[in-house]
């Protein structure tokens, strides 16, 4: 199976994932959506559902997706210690801008 990461790597299931952030959508709305065909559709949401970050009710004809969050609060907690470095380094630079001159220097003509 594969990771959460090399499922989330496909824009696609990111995009499919965005929609499903609204709420509850069938299958149908997903393929009007992403303009791609049903089957296309079908397996990206498969890989999505093998990987956990979603869920399927059927209900009479229609299968209906949601997003399942917790998966995905496991990533962000994995990501913030990056996030925290990253935020830390731009913080810095951004100070380091500050401090420096407005005009830069000019060459002795």
């Amino acid at each position: 199976m594969a990771t959460a990461f090399e499922v989330l790597a496909e824009p696609r299931r990111r995009e499919i994932l965005d929609i499903l952030r609204a709420g509850e959508r069938p299958v149908g709305e997903l393929v009007s959506r992403l303009a791609l065909s049903q089957p296309a559709v079908s397996k990206h949401l498969r890989v999505l559902r093998e990987a956990g970050l979603v869920e399927v009710r059927h209900d009479a004809q229609r299968r209906w997706y949601r997003l399942c969050p917790e998966p995905l609060a496991e990533i962000d907690s994995w990501l913030a210690p990056y996030r925290r470095f990253w935020s830390e380094r731009l913080d810095a630079l951004e100070r380091r801008l500050e401090e420096m001159p407005d005009d830069p220097p000019t060459s002795g003509a």
